[in-house]
C-alpha cells in the first residue's frame, strides 16, 4: 500500500466522518450548557448563577475524559470495539435529548452522566479501530493518519459551534440539544452502513485480535526490571503529563470569562465586549468555533515547522520545550484578556472590539497546538514496552483533573477583581514556562533525546 492519502482505505474515512459528526455535536452542546444554565427564562435559559454553570460544564469535560479509559479496558478485554461505538452514540443521543427536555440541574446530570458513559464507549475505540486499517509497522503512516483524525475533529468543533450556535441563539438551546441528539443518532447510521468496509478491525476485543499476536511474544519483557534510563524517561513522561495538565486546567478556564464577563448579556454575559456584526449578535461559541478553525489551518503548518527544525544540526525542540513554550503562550493568551478587562474598567466603561476574542483564541490555540497533538508520539517514543499501555492512559486522566478543576477554580476567582485574579493567574503560568525552559537540557540529558 502506498503512503498517500488516496489509497488510504475507505473505512478509515467513514471513521474520521463519524468523529466529526459527533464532535459537531458534543462541542455544540458543551457550549450550549454553560449558556443554558445561566441564561435568563425569558432568554432560553435556567436563569442560574454563572458559578453553577461553570460548575456543570467543567464536569462535563472532566467525565468525558475519564470515561474512555473504562471504555478502553472494556473494548480491550470484554466486547467487540466496533459494536461499542454506536451503543456510545446512541447513549450520548439520549442524553442530549434529556438536556432537551430539562427544566433543573437533575435532568442535566443525567444527560452529563449519559454522553460521559457513551463518549467512554466511543472516543478511543474508533481511534483503535482506524488504527487497525492500517499497516501496524508504518508507523509514519500512523502519524499521518491521526493527523488527518485531528482534523476531522477539529472541522466538527468548527461547524458545530458556527452553525449549530446560530440555531442555539435564534431558536433556543432546547432545540439545538435536540439537534445534537439527531446528529448522534444519523452518526450511528452512519457508523453501521461503514462497518462493512472496516474488515476485521474491532470484531473481538483489541487484546483478543490477531494483530495483539506480537505482543504477547513479547511478554517475557514485563519481568525484566526498569534500566536507569528507563526510569528517567518514565518520571519525564509523569513530568511533562502534569505540566500539561497545568496547561489544560488553565486553557479552559480561559472559556469562562469569554462566556461569563466578555459574553451578551443576552446569553448570561455581563457584555464586557461588543459581539455585533451589524444588527447580528454573534453566538459567543464562535470563539470556540475560531479555536477549532485555528486548529485546522495551524496544525499543517506547525508539522512542516517542526519537520523543518529536524533537519537543522541542532534538530528540533524537545517535548519538554515545546510544553513550556505552550504555556508561556497560554500565559499571553490570558494578558490579552487582563488588557480587556482594563480598556473597558471590567464592566463599566465601553465595551471592547471583538479583537480580544480573535486575539485570545489565536493565542490559545498556538499554544494548544506547538504541544498537544504530540503528546502520544512522544509517549510512544520514550515510554517502557511494558508500561506503554499505563503511561498511554495517565496523558488523558490527567485532563479529568483540569476538567474537574477549573469550573471551581472560576468560581473561587470570581471573587475578586478580574484584572487581579487573571493578571496574577498570567504571571504564574508565564513563569511555570520560563522555569521549564531554564530545566529543558538537564531534561532533554536525562531521556537521552537528541533535541536542543
Amino acid at each position: 500500500m502506498e503512503n498517500t492519502k488516496k489509497s488510504w482505505p475507505i473505512g478509515f474515512w467513514f471513521t474520521s466522518f463519524t468523529f466529526s459528526l459527533e464532535r459537531a455535536a458534543y462541542y455544540a452542546a458543551k457550549w450550549g450548557l454553560a449558556i443554558f444554565i445561566v441564561a435568563e427564562a425569558m432568554n432560553g435559559g435556567l436563569g442560574l448563577d454563572k458559578t453553577v454553570g461553570a460548575a456543570m460544564n467543567s464536569n462535563l469535560v472532566a467525565y468525558t475524559y475519564i470515561t474512555p479509559i473504562i471504555g478502553g479496558i472494556i473494548a480491550d478485554r470484554f466486547l467487540p470495539p466496533r459494536w461499542l461505538v454506536p451503543l456510545g452514540e446512541i447513549l450520548m443521543g439520549v442524553g442530549w435529548l434529556f438536556a432537551w427536555k430539562a427544566n433543573g440541574l437533575g435532568m442535566l446530570w443525567v444527560a452529563i452522566i449519559l454522553v460521559s458513559i457513551g463518549t467512554g464507549f466511543f472516543k478511543g475505540n474508533v481511534s483503535g479501530i482506524a488504527g487497525r486499517l492500517f499497516p501496524l509497522a508504518d508507523q509514519d503512516m500512523l502519524d499521518s493518519v491521526f493527523n488527518v483524525q485531528y482534523m476531522f475533529v477539529n472541522i466538527g468543533s468548527f461547524c458545530g459551534t458556527t452553525f449549530l450556535s446560530i440555531l442555539g441563539k435564534t431558536y433556543g438551546y432546547r432545540l439545538m440539544f435536540f439537534i445534537c441528539a439527531v446528529i448522534l443518532f444519523v452518526d450511528c447510521l452512519w457508523w453501521l452502513v461503514g462497518m462493512r468496509f472496516f474488515g476485521d478491525a474491532g470484531k473481538k476485543p483489541f487484546l483478543v485480535d490477531n494483530r495483539s499476536e506480537k505482543d504477547r511474544n513479547a511478554e517475557k519483557v514485563q519481568a525484566e526490571p526498569l534500566t536507569h534510563l528507563e526510569k528517567n524517561r518514565v518520571a519525564a513522561i509523569v513530568v511533562v503529563t502534569i505540566f500539561s495538565g497545568i496547561f489544560w486546567l488553565f486553557w479552559y478556564l480561559v472559556y469562562m470569562p469569554v462566556y461569563y464577563e466578555f459574553g451578551p448579556v443576552s446569553e448570561g454575559g455581563q457584555g464586557w465586549a461588543n459581539w455585533m456584526i451589524g444588527s447580528f449578535e454573534m453566538p459567543t461559541a464562535w470563539f470556540d468555533s475560531a479555536n477549532g478553525l485555528f486548529c485546522i489551518i495551524l496544525c499543517p503548518i506547525f508539522a512542516g515547522i517542526w519537520a523543518k527544525m529536524k533537519q537543522r544540526p541542532k534538530g528540533d525542540w524537545g517535548m519538554f520545550t515545546k510544553t513550556a513554550v505552550g504555556i508561556m503562550i497560554l500565559g499571553l493568551c490570558l494578558v490579552c484578556m487582563v488588557v480587556a478587562a482594563m480598556m473597558c474598567k471590567e464592566g463599566s466603561g465601553n465595551p471592547v472590539g471583538i479583537w480580544i476574542i480573535v486575539l485570545a483564541a489565536f493565542a490559545m490555540t498556538v499554544g494548544e497546538v506547538i504541544f498537544s497533538p504530540l503528546g502520544n508520539s512522544f509517549i510512544n517514543q520514550y515510554a517502557p514496552k511494558k508500561l506503554l499501555g499505563t503511561m498511554l492512559g495517565v496523558w488523558p486522566l490527567i485532563i479529568f483533573f483540569s476538567g474537574k478543576a477549573y469550573g471551581p477554580l472560576y468560581g473561587w476567582m470570581t471573587q475578586f477583581s478580574f484584572v487581579k485574579a487573571y493578571g496574577i493567574t498570567a504571571a504564574i503560568i508565564i513563569g511555570i514556562g520560563v522555569i521549564m525552559l531554564l530545566f529543558t537540557k538537564k531534561f532533554d540529558e536525562a531521556i537521552g533525546a537528541e533535541h536542543n
